[in-house]
């Protein structure tokens, strides 16, 4: 006796085997059993795989996306949906989560890996996404068919159905209907854990901003970022991307923002001329590169990007230093990770840059001599950066920032000691939390003499298309993806004075 037709229940199947749906008015589905999907829709599957990939071995999906879409040699239009069903479901899982939750008979954890993965891509496409509830159960279905089995197969069917009852508005305020806890219900309805939600609201406040904000900016991060290009100074043009649908950006000059597939199609993309790098980013090297500094330096200046890899800022540095007849060294402490720093640096001349494989908190004693400016972008939680990279907001802990913070004000303090009188340090990181920010910069400058900040914000100002950027607060700087539409770059500017 099949589960569907048991003893006082009429059949969910007619006289053709087509099966009633089992919510809402009892109508017949529109196939019979053996006419359902049972092969895995190729965009589909590279999402699935990007899930996987990211749950299983730690992946990256920024990393693990392209090489899948091209495994699978998928078009533009089925890479862009691959891209947002991918993306989509990485960025809601904790909200669709807490819906299966109230979908299925037993703990999530207690599913298999694969089934769950299977199930958020189907609640996404669901709850999120332009695709008829039909399609988007009868895909995942099938997609679960051929690379899961057909038992599983039936289970997603079911708690999928359960949650297409409802529209994913209708499933917030179940969610949300009694909490009185504003960080819970912010962290249901945006899909951040509350821990990321009370860090940010605090550092909100930390940077000046009102907490009320909270709700923009969480929602700011789970938009599709759109990809931002720089044409390196003196050596690309943006002519190309802007033929191919680009248009110029409205934060800084020589950058674009582009909507019209893949970017790797692009020859000036692949010489490495225009490169890839947020907004944010763009803006906190120039600022660095703009600053006046204390006396003229001797014999042209030296740069330093202390934490260099994977290498974006220092090639727009480098191509800046080359056109002003000064040159940078790169540092970074991993060879793989240094070898990156070379790539992004090829297309500018050899004679003006350098990399050092080494460890940036002994960089004073292969340059004793010093640098005129150095950028301190400190490795940190990359919570300012959580659109861009969707599966770290899950990876992350709170335990983290405390790990990172000896690290963070090491470095710091590195630079200060090898900077030359005269010269400036931007410290730079992608979080906002005060933690990760203001608080590193007053405990490497307490004790010091001769160093001070550099109020950040009219720096920033001067370097944007706008020229009001209002970032500043207590002389350093905040960018933010709900104000700015970059990504939470925070900057301090350091100067030491002349002998």
């Amino acid at each position: 006796m099949t589960p569907e037709h048991r003893p006082g229940e009429s059949s969910r199947r007619n006289e053709r085997g087509r099966e009633r749906n089992r919510s809402g008015t009892r109508k017949f589905s529109a196939t019979a059993p053996g006419e359902r999907t049972r092969r895995a829709d190729p965009a589909r599957l590279v999402a699935f795989e990007v899930l996987r990939a990211v749950a299983a071995d730690d992946a990256y999906a920024n990393l693990v996306l392209p090489t899948s879409i091209r495994k699978h040699r998928l078009g533009r239009q089925d890479a862009g949906f691959a891209t947002e069903l991918a993306y989509g479901a990485l960025r809601g899982q904790g909200t669709y989560d807490a819906i299966l939750a109230r979908c299925v008979d037993r703990p999530l954890e207690q599913l298999d890996p694969a089934i769950l993965d299977a199930l958020r891509l189907g609640v996404h496409q669901l709850m999120a996404m332009r695709v008829p509830p039909h399609a988007a159960l009868d895909q995942t279905v099938g997609l679960a068919r051929a690379v899961i089995g057909a038992g599983p197969s039936a289970l997603i069917n079911a708690v999928l159905r359960k949650a297409s009852r409802r529209s994913f508005v209708e499933w917030l305020e179940v969610l949300t209907a009694g909490v009185e806890d504003p960080i819970r219900v912010s962290s249901l309805r945006h899909s951040h854990p509350e821990w990321i939600v009370r860090t940010m609201r605090q550092s909100l406040v930390g940077h000046g901003r009102p907490v009320t904000e909270i709700d923009d900016l969480l929602e700011a991060d789970n938009a599709a970022p759109t990809v931002n290009l720089v044409a390196l100074p003196g050596l690309g043009t943006l002519d190309e991307a802007i033929e191919a649908g680009a248009r110029p950006g409205e934060l800084v000059e020589g950058s674009a923002l582009f909507a019209a597939g893949d970017v790797g199609r692009l020859e000036s993309v692949r010489s490495g001329r225009v490169r890839v790098q947020d907004a944010g980013s763009q803006l906190v090297a120039r600022a660095l590169a703009a600053v006046e500094l204390d006396g003229p330096a001797q014999g042209g200046e030296q740069w330093l990007d202390l934490c260099a890899g994977p290498g974006g800022k220092a090639a727009l540095l480098a191509a800046i230093a080359a056109q002003r007849g000064h040159s940078l060294v790169a540092n970074e402490p991993a060879e793989h990770r240094a070898a990156l720093v070379r790539q992004a640096l090829a297309a500018v001349d050899p004679a003006v840059w350098g990399v050092r494989v080494g460890d940036g908190r002994t960089i004073g004693s292969a340059y004793p001599n010093g640098f005129d400016r150095i950028l301190v972008d400190a490795p940190c939680t990359g919570l300012g950066a959580l659109r861009r990279r969707p599966e770290a907001r899950w990876r992350r802990k709170p335990s983290d920032l405390a790990e990172l913070g000896p690290l963070q004000r090491a470095l710091l303090s590195e630079a200060l000691d090898t900077l030359r009188p005269g010269g400036v340090v931007a410290y730079v990181t992608c979080s906002p939390h005060p933690a990760e920010t203001t608080a590193v910069v007053q405990d490497a400058l307490r004790g010091r003499e001769g160093f001070s900040l550099i109020d950040a914000g009219p720096v920033l100002d001067s370097v944007s298309k706008t020229g009001s950027l209002n970032a500043g607060h207590d002389l350093t700087a905040q960018l933010w993806p709900h104000v700015h539409g970059t990504d939470a770059m925070f900057l301090a500017l350091i100067r030491r004075a002349a002998d």
